[in-house]
Protein backbone atom coordinates (compact mmCIF):
# COMPACT_ATOMS: atom_id res chain seq x y z
CA UNK A 1 0.00 0.00 0.00
CA UNK A 2 2.90 2.73 0.93
CA UNK A 3 4.94 1.57 -2.39
CA UNK A 4 1.58 2.86 -4.45
CA UNK A 5 1.20 5.63 -2.18
CA UNK A 6 4.62 6.34 -3.43
CA UNK A 7 4.59 5.71 -6.68
CA UNK A 8 1.27 7.80 -7.20
CA UNK A 9 3.12 10.54 -5.28
CA UNK A 10 6.16 10.36 -7.76
CA UNK A 11 4.00 10.41 -10.66
CA UNK A 12 2.23 13.62 -9.25
CA UNK A 13 5.51 15.09 -8.50
CA UNK A 14 6.71 14.49 -11.94
CA UNK A 15 3.89 15.85 -14.17
CA UNK A 16 3.55 18.94 -11.95
CA UNK A 17 7.32 18.98 -12.67
CA UNK A 18 7.20 19.05 -15.94
CA UNK A 19 3.47 21.13 -16.39
CA UNK A 20 5.61 23.38 -14.76
CA UNK A 21 8.49 23.37 -17.57
CA UNK A 22 6.55 23.46 -20.58
CA UNK A 23 4.41 26.51 -19.13
CA UNK A 24 7.45 28.21 -18.39
CA UNK A 25 8.41 27.45 -22.65
CA UNK A 26 5.44 28.52 -23.47
CA UNK A 27 5.50 31.55 -21.77
CA UNK A 28 8.54 32.93 -23.65
CA UNK A 29 7.34 34.89 -26.96
CA UNK A 30 8.52 34.03 -29.99
CA UNK A 31 10.51 36.44 -31.70
CA UNK A 32 8.31 38.64 -34.11
CA UNK A 33 9.06 38.12 -37.80
CA UNK A 34 10.21 40.89 -40.00
CA UNK A 35 7.75 41.80 -42.11
CA UNK A 36 7.53 40.86 -45.67
CA UNK A 37 5.34 42.93 -47.40
CA UNK A 38 4.38 46.68 -47.37
CA UNK A 39 1.58 48.12 -45.22
CA UNK A 40 -1.36 47.79 -47.99
CA UNK A 41 -0.12 44.38 -48.80
CA UNK A 42 -0.17 43.47 -45.14
CA UNK A 43 -3.59 45.25 -44.94
CA UNK A 44 -4.89 42.96 -48.03
CA UNK A 45 -3.81 39.89 -46.23
CA UNK A 46 -5.29 40.39 -42.87
CA UNK A 47 -8.69 38.92 -42.46
CA UNK A 48 -9.52 41.69 -40.13
CA UNK A 49 -8.74 44.58 -41.87
CA UNK A 50 -8.99 43.87 -45.62
CA UNK A 51 -12.03 45.70 -46.16
CA UNK A 52 -9.68 49.10 -45.23
CA UNK A 53 -7.50 47.84 -48.02
CA UNK A 54 -10.57 47.77 -50.12
CA UNK A 55 -11.28 51.44 -49.46
CA UNK A 56 -8.21 52.52 -49.93
CA UNK A 57 -7.80 51.18 -53.28
CA UNK A 58 -11.26 52.16 -54.21
CA UNK A 59 -10.00 55.84 -53.24
CA UNK A 60 -7.23 55.49 -55.04
CA UNK A 61 -4.86 55.83 -52.12
CA UNK A 62 -3.04 52.10 -52.67
CA UNK A 63 -0.33 53.22 -54.71
CA UNK A 64 0.92 56.46 -52.68
CA UNK A 65 0.95 53.13 -49.41
CA UNK A 66 3.24 51.12 -51.16
CA UNK A 67 5.92 53.83 -51.62
CA UNK A 68 8.94 54.29 -49.20
CA UNK A 69 6.89 55.57 -46.23
CA UNK A 70 7.20 55.11 -43.06
CA UNK A 71 3.30 55.33 -42.81
CA UNK A 72 1.00 54.57 -39.55
CA UNK A 73 -2.44 53.78 -40.96
CA UNK A 74 -5.17 53.59 -38.24
CA UNK A 75 -6.75 50.96 -39.78
CA UNK A 76 -10.97 50.46 -39.14
CA UNK A 77 -11.53 46.70 -38.67
CA UNK A 78 -13.92 45.11 -40.87
CA UNK A 79 -17.14 45.47 -38.54
CA UNK A 80 -16.37 49.19 -38.32
CA UNK A 81 -17.12 49.14 -42.04
CA UNK A 82 -20.07 46.97 -41.57
CA UNK A 83 -21.44 49.41 -38.97
CA UNK A 84 -21.73 51.90 -41.41
CA UNK A 85 -25.51 52.35 -43.02
CA UNK A 86 -25.28 50.76 -46.56
CA UNK A 87 -26.17 54.02 -47.94
CA UNK A 88 -23.20 55.76 -46.54
CA UNK A 89 -20.80 53.34 -47.46
CA UNK A 90 -22.43 53.10 -51.14
CA UNK A 91 -22.24 56.56 -50.95
CA UNK A 92 -18.37 56.94 -49.52
CA UNK A 93 -17.19 54.41 -52.37
CA UNK A 94 -19.05 55.55 -55.19
CA UNK A 95 -16.96 58.76 -53.93
CA UNK A 96 -13.38 58.60 -54.65
CA UNK A 97 -12.48 61.67 -53.91
CA UNK A 98 -14.38 61.91 -50.44
CA UNK A 99 -13.80 58.29 -49.35
CA UNK A 100 -10.09 59.72 -49.77
CA UNK A 101 -10.69 62.43 -47.22
CA UNK A 102 -11.54 60.28 -45.02
CA UNK A 103 -9.06 57.40 -45.13
CA UNK A 104 -6.36 60.35 -45.27
CA UNK A 105 -8.01 61.27 -41.91
CA UNK A 106 -6.82 57.70 -40.37
CA UNK A 107 -3.12 57.52 -42.32
CA UNK A 108 -0.11 60.02 -40.71
CA UNK A 109 3.57 60.19 -42.44
CA UNK A 110 5.76 58.30 -39.85
CA UNK A 111 6.18 55.05 -37.48
CA UNK A 112 4.02 55.86 -34.40
CA UNK A 113 3.55 52.17 -32.82
CA UNK A 114 2.63 50.92 -29.45
CA UNK A 115 6.08 51.93 -27.45
CA UNK A 116 5.84 55.46 -28.96
CA UNK A 117 2.67 56.23 -28.63
CA UNK A 118 2.92 54.81 -24.95
CA UNK A 119 6.16 57.15 -24.32
CA UNK A 120 4.21 59.90 -25.35
CA UNK A 121 1.44 59.38 -23.24
CA UNK A 122 3.49 58.62 -20.36
CA UNK A 123 5.56 62.10 -20.91
CA UNK A 124 2.34 64.47 -21.32
CA UNK A 125 -0.96 62.35 -20.59
CA UNK A 126 -1.56 62.43 -24.42
CA UNK A 127 -0.46 62.36 -27.84
CA UNK A 128 -1.36 64.64 -31.20
CA UNK A 129 -0.18 63.32 -34.75
CA UNK A 130 -0.66 64.81 -37.96
CA UNK A 131 -2.69 62.63 -40.72
CA UNK A 132 -2.12 63.19 -44.47
CA UNK A 133 -5.01 65.52 -44.54
CA UNK A 134 -3.47 67.96 -42.16
CA UNK A 135 -6.03 67.07 -39.22
CA UNK A 136 -4.88 66.43 -35.95
CA UNK A 137 -5.78 63.13 -34.14
CA UNK A 138 -5.35 63.57 -30.61
CA UNK A 139 -4.38 60.30 -28.64
CA UNK A 140 -5.62 59.87 -25.01
CA UNK A 141 -6.58 56.92 -22.29
CA UNK A 142 -10.68 57.03 -21.92
CA UNK A 143 -11.97 56.00 -18.24
CA UNK A 144 -11.91 52.61 -19.41
CA UNK A 145 -8.19 52.67 -19.55
CA UNK A 146 -8.56 52.03 -23.66
CA UNK A 147 -6.69 53.95 -25.59
CA UNK A 148 -8.94 56.39 -27.90
CA UNK A 149 -8.46 58.80 -30.83
CA UNK A 150 -10.07 62.16 -31.78
CA UNK A 151 -10.44 63.42 -34.56
CA UNK A 152 -10.74 67.39 -34.78
CA UNK A 153 -14.50 67.37 -34.99
CA UNK A 154 -14.76 65.45 -31.78
CA UNK A 155 -15.48 61.95 -33.21
CA UNK A 156 -14.11 59.19 -31.40
CA UNK A 157 -12.63 55.51 -32.23
CA UNK A 158 -10.74 52.72 -30.00
CA UNK A 159 -7.72 51.28 -30.78
CA UNK A 160 -8.46 47.20 -30.81
CA UNK A 161 -4.95 46.05 -32.23
CA UNK A 162 -1.30 47.27 -32.08
CA UNK A 163 1.25 47.13 -34.24
CA UNK A 164 1.13 45.17 -37.24
CA UNK A 165 3.79 46.28 -38.98
CA UNK A 166 4.52 46.33 -42.76
CA UNK A 167 7.66 46.76 -44.43
CA UNK A 168 6.99 50.29 -45.03
CA UNK A 169 4.92 51.46 -41.99
CA UNK A 170 2.45 50.22 -38.78
CA UNK A 171 -1.10 49.59 -38.77
CA UNK A 172 -2.84 50.36 -35.53
CA UNK A 173 -6.52 49.06 -35.67
CA UNK A 174 -9.39 50.91 -34.39
CA UNK A 175 -12.71 50.26 -34.03
CA UNK A 176 -14.54 52.88 -36.29
CA UNK A 177 -13.91 55.53 -38.89
CA UNK A 178 -13.84 58.90 -38.42
CA UNK A 179 -15.99 60.27 -40.76
CA UNK A 180 -16.72 63.98 -41.46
Amino acid sequence: MKKAILTVIAVLAIGFSSNKLFAQAAAAPAPAAAPTADVMATLTANSDYNAMAVALRAANLSASLKGAGPFTIFAPNNTAFSNLSSDKLDALMKDPATLAAVLKGHIAAGKNDKASILAALRATGSDAIKTLDGQTLTLGVNESKNLVLTDSQGNKVKVVAFDIYGTNGVIIGVDGLLTK
